[in-house]
């Protein structure tokens, strides 16, 4: 079969809806300034859907050494990959700068965080290695994982039985094999809102033979004392060997990071191939990289002022009757039971009679007849926001209970 009719006959699960969603549920466009209330189609919506946890995107000082960095460097400089031609102080300042910030010794700066989770499992593990992994991973995790040559394991998210059991068999196949063992969780899941059980995994050190990766992406910024991450939250960044974050969320940027032993990251400067072949970050991002960290150091009133929001809420939809579920972090899920035609009213409903706009998830996410509308809470939202909200899923509640949704026809974008 030509491949071009193969891809015709079969748009993928997402791409099937694509005729009716495109625009509307899918690959929506939110206009105007980074902030709380944005447009969509036209008019105001409350957004809940922007990582923007610290609202950095549109802090005064932000904005200022992003717009300084591009006058004075312009987007191409640093030409070149790292290793070749793109190296530059600023460059070794920041990763100096993140490494004491998250407790790690030495750091690597990489230009996209999926791209550079990808690339260092592929960097760190060959076929004679074992990865032991948390199931709910972030796809980034998983496509790494694929990429392995060797044995993988998954494991029962969080549940530290389930890894046992698979670091029994990973220790016997690297017994045989003279290999490692590399287990991988996130610190902050981006579904659910829990966090990894970082130290129920390195309880299992004084029994098992591994390295522990940690894609803390959702924590970086918004857990811990001082927002250097879930491992601090928990008291145990010491026990990360490798800890990885993106610049895409806390920071309201393009970029990310990885922080380990200085022998472990000097490794990976030289065998990640992503990073090797790729132009160096510009110097604009370092830059306002730069600048972020600061404010995430200096003004812990942010990382404050986002967990005011956060509990105002949570507190507020448990009050009310919503399952939450066990989020442990800024991540709000919010469960209802329904069918995927009720979703698509729901978002309708919110979006166009409500002005709430916030993620949506169906099956195969979330179980069959689960629905769940994901909130992102960040220091730029309000009190207030909070309250129309939870006024507006009340609603929504009602008519879903009611079986209204299911009796109104299908709304598709135009």
């Amino acid at each position: 079969m030509d491949l071009f009719e193969k891809i015709a006959a079969n748009r993928g699960p997402l791409g099937s809806h694509s005729h009716y969603a495109h625009g509307y549920f899918t690959f929506p466009k939110l206009e105007g300034e980074i902030k709380p209330r944005m447009i969509f189609r036209g008019k105001e919506v409350l957004t809940w859907s922007l990582n923007n946890y610290l609202g950095l995107a549109n802090h005064p000082e932000v904005r200022k050494a992003d717009a300084d960095g591009a006058a004075e460097y312009g987007m191409a400089l640093p030409m070149g990959a790292r290793m070749m031609s793109g190296n530059s102080n600023l460059h070794e300042q920041l990763e100096s700068e993140l490494a004491d910030f998250v407790q790690k010794p030495d750091c690597m700066l990489l230009n996209f965080g999926y791209q550079g989770v990808v690339s260092i499992i592929d960097a760190m593990v060959g076929r004679h290695d074992v990865i032991v992994y948390d199931g709910e991973s972030h796809a980034c995790i998983i496509d790494g994982v694929r990429l392995h040559a060797g044995k993988r394991f998954v494991y029962t998210h969080n549940d530290m039985e389930s890894l046992e059991k698979q670091l029994q068999r990973a220790t016997r196949l690297t017994a045989e094999s003279g290999g490692g063992i590399l287990v991988i969780t996130e610190g902050v899941f981006g579904m659910s809102g829990n966090q990894g059980n970082l130290k129920g995994v390195l309880a299992l050190k004084d029994k098992y033979e591994f390295r522990l990766f940690v894609d803390d992406a959702h924590g970086f910024g918004t857990m811990g004392a001082t927002g250097a991450g879930t491992g601090e939250e928990q008291g145990v960044q010491d026990g990360i060997d490798l800890y990885f974050s993106t610049f895409a969320k806390s920071m309201a940027s393009i970029g990310a990071f990885v922080a380990g032993p200085e022998s472990v990251i000097e490794y990976l400067r030289y065998n990640m191939r992503s990073q090797i072949f790729a132009k160096s970050l510009p110097m604009p991002l370092v830059v306002g990289a730069i600048k972020r960290l600061e404010l995430l150091r200096t003004q812990p009133e942010l990382k404050d002022n986002l967990w005011t929001i956060v509990r105002a809420l949570q507190s507020g939809l448990r009050e009310k009757g919503f399952n939450i579920g066990t989020t442990q972090s800024p991540v709000t899920p919010v469960f209802l039971n329904g069918q995927i035609p009720d979703a698509t009213q729901i978002t309708f409903d919110l979006r166009e009679n409500h002005g709430i706009f916030c993620s949506i998830v169906v099956y195969p996410v979330v179980p069959k007849g689960v629905i769940m509308l994901r909130l992102i809470p960040t220091a730029s939202h309000s009190l207030e926001d909070v309250r129309q909200t939870i006024v507006a899923f009340e609603i929504v509640a009602e008519k879903l209970d009611k079986g209204l949704y299911s009796k109104a026809e299908v709304v598709t974008a135009e």
